[in-house]
């Protein structure tokens, strides 16, 4: 892309008897320095479409609703038009890119799920942006049928879709919540607030409480719950010269009373019936 030097191509192909659910707008590579480029996501027209530019080198300017961003190298903008944004090069500045904009159900369907859980400013995986370049080479170079275009547009917003929301986006949040999960293990006897926890995350509660989910199975109060439970059923059956009131202080339920009500809901009997009938010898899932 680089080697042929800045292109660009819009994509208007004769309509097919079916509406194509993907479908490439325009697609191109170019290089701009100190002039005007500025582009206002509210005034593009009502035609709903989304624009994808990667940033190869130099730096452009976005602003996102009330949130300003400096794009540079490596940096990935997703946008939806029409939608209160703007991007633009500063005076001064160079900045290189290529982008796909595209429309149709599945492609504002797919971006717009991507735009609500991470946001429009996306650092890829770097095979995925040679994905994405060779996608906006083949529409800019070929792709000269409506399915042919279509089909090209799609591959893009799937490979978008699975650097996102693909195996290993969920490995790595997982990792992430794996100081979470040590922490809360280590401290069952103490509270543990969601937003403390959060604040361990480094993230906001809203966020943390959705990435906690994705990679544990259940919310964070669930997960902390449960582990609660998990520990008092141990040391029932493993230490049974401990008070089930000291069994319940030291998992972090101050109240006996509730202890007990929870420890039913999850395990069918009281603390003292679930010690006395060893139950928890035979519910290896809960050790």
């Amino acid at each position: 892309m680089i080697d042929t030097g800045p292109s660009a191509r819009t994509v208007s192909l004769p309509r097919g008897r079916q509406r194509l659910h993907t479908m490439p707008t325009s697609a191109g590579y170019e290089v701009r320095e100190n002039e005007v480029y500025d582009w206002d996501g509210r005034r593009r027209g009502q035609t709903p479409f989304t624009v994808l530019q990667h940033t190869i080198s130099g730096t452009g300017r976005l602003r996102y609703e009330s949130r300003n961003y400096r794009l540079q190298t490596g940096d990935t903008l997703l946008v939806l038009v029409p939608h209160n944004h703007r991007y633009w090069l500063a005076k001064g500045e160079r900045w290189e890119y290529f982008w796909i904009s595209m429309n149709g159900e599945e492609a504002l369907r797919i971006h717009k799920s991507i735009l609500s859980a991470v946001g429009p400013v996306l650092r890829l995986q770097p095979s995925t942006i040679d994905h994405l370049a060779d996608c906006s080479v083949r529409l800019i170079t070929g792709a000269v049928t409506p399915g042919a275009a279509s089909a090209v547009a799609y591959e893009a917003a799937m490979a978008l879709y699975d650097d996102v929301f693909g195996s290993h986006a969920f490995a790595d949040e997982k990792s992430a919540m794996q100081p979470v999960v040590d922490y809360i293990k280590a401290n069952l006897d103490r509270p543990l607030r969601v937003a403390d926890l959060a604040e361990i995350s480094g993230l906001s509660r809203a966020h943390f409480s959705r990435c906690f989910a994705e990679s544990e199975g259940i919310p964070p109060a669930e997960f902390v719950l449960q582990q609660r439970l998990q520990r008092a059923a141990k040391l029932l059956t493993k230490a049974d010269f401990l008070p089930v009131k000291e069994v319940a202080i030291m998992c972090g339920f101050e109240d006996a009373n509730y202890f007990s009500k929870v420890f039913r809901r999850l395990y069918g009997t009281n603390p003292t019936q679930f010690r006395t009938t060893g139950m928890y010898a035979s519910m290896g899932n809960h050790r």
